[in-house]
């Protein structure tokens, strides 16, 4: 779950990620790739760490990739940003964070900046398209085991230079799963999910911005003040409840932030309830009970016999395990259940 933290220099990525994480300042954001590590928030397993009061409450987490600031004054700065982009082609998720607030006298142009940063993501593309065309055509002619999965590469390939060339979305050229699974190796950056953040300015903070001539609508625009997020996330826990109270806030829009990118990602959670920990584990939607078992451990997978279920708002409303179980609420799935967002799950097994 590897998210990549991409802005223009000056855009206040860094302190976005430390306002999410809960690091200090001054730890990362200089010209090396760091990566943290932040909690995605969950009251619903708050809520159980209470009820069960076990050892430990254990969060799901998300793996933050903070990239150097980018540049595209000139052809230098923009070779090296292209350099730094191709290092996290593997990532799973982009977080694009935009200037929206001005600095020194220099006046924010968010969507000038929005749109400059997508044209440089795509133009990355367009690079790795082009290479990999030109390896292609060398190989296609030669006979090989191989040959006829070239020839369709390369026509898909050449569709996608072409889709870029006219500035459209890359998954617009995609016909199906297996066109995807062909070009998916190569790690374009624009088939990845995305998530937009403004930084804005404290004395406005909630700033939006009409975006629909530069990205998908299907693109979540987050607007959070980063230097306030931050101040935030360094109070302690009482502080930080008094200071939203005072501004109004039941939740941060850091918080808030990290759900979206969870979500992006395509994640939900399940919980694991007992005397040791309660715990989120992070599964992708879709996944069947035997697979989110094997999440817990390959043990439990492999001895699978049913999943004791109840969800998160059933015990929430009757209180505890025994009245679920009154209620007729708690259900044994088997290894083909569909897990759902809040499942609580013991998973019966034998090996």
């Amino acid at each position: 779950m590897k998210t990549v933290f991409l802005g223009i220099t000056g855009s206040g990525k860094s302190t976005l990620l430390a306002a999410v994480s809960g690091r200090k300042l001054g730890q990362a954001g200089g010209a090396q790739i760091e990566e943290v590590i932040a909690k995605v928030p969950d009251e619903r397993l708050d809520w159980l760490f209470n009820l069960y009061k076990p050892k430990k409450n254990v969060h799901a987490t998300i793996d933050c990739i903070d990239l150097p600031g980018l540049s595209f004054a000139d052809d230098h700065t923009r070779s090296a940003a292209r350099r730094l982009l191709n290092q996290v082609r593997t990532a799973e998720l982009l977080v694009l964070v935009i200037r929206a607030f001005d600095n020194a006298g220099i006046k924010a142009e968010p969507l000038k900046e929005l749109s400059e940063l997508m044209t440089e993501i795509l133009l990355a593309d367009l690079e790795l398209v082009e290479t990999r065309i030109e390896k292609l055509e060398k190989q296609v002619n030669k006979p090989s085991k191989d040959q006829a999965k070239q020839k369709a590469e390369l026509e898909i390939q050449l569709k996608l230079r072409q889709t870029i060339e006219a500035e459209k979305p890359l998954k617009t050229a995609i016909a199906n799963d297996l066109e995807l699974e062909l070009v998916k190796p190569l790690g374009f950056l624009t088939l990845k999910p995305m998530v937009v953040v403004f930084n804005t300015s404290e004395n406005n903070p909630a700033q939006s911005f009409d975006t629909k001539d530069i990205i998908d609508s299907s693109i979540p625009v987050i607007s959070v003040c980063a230097e306030l997020e931050y101040e935030i996330s360094q109070l302690d826990e009482e502080s930080k409840k008094e200071f939203m109270k005072d501004l109004g806030l039941a939740e941060s829009a850091a918080s808030k932030f990290v759900r979206s990118c969870y979500s992006a990602l395509g994640l939900i959670n399940f919980f694991t309830v007992g005397d040791d920990e309660t715990r989120a584990w992070p599964i992708k939607k879709g996944t069947i009970a035997v697979e989110a078992a094997g999440k817990v451990h390959s043990d439990i997978a492999r001895g699978f016999i049913r999943a004791e279920t109840m969800h998160f708002e059933d015990l929430k409303q009757f209180g505890d395990e025994k009245a679920v179980k009154a209620a007729g609420k708690v259900r044994l799935e088997g290894k083909s259940y569909v897990i759902q967002d809040g499942d609580i799950i013991f998973f019966r097994f034998n090996v």
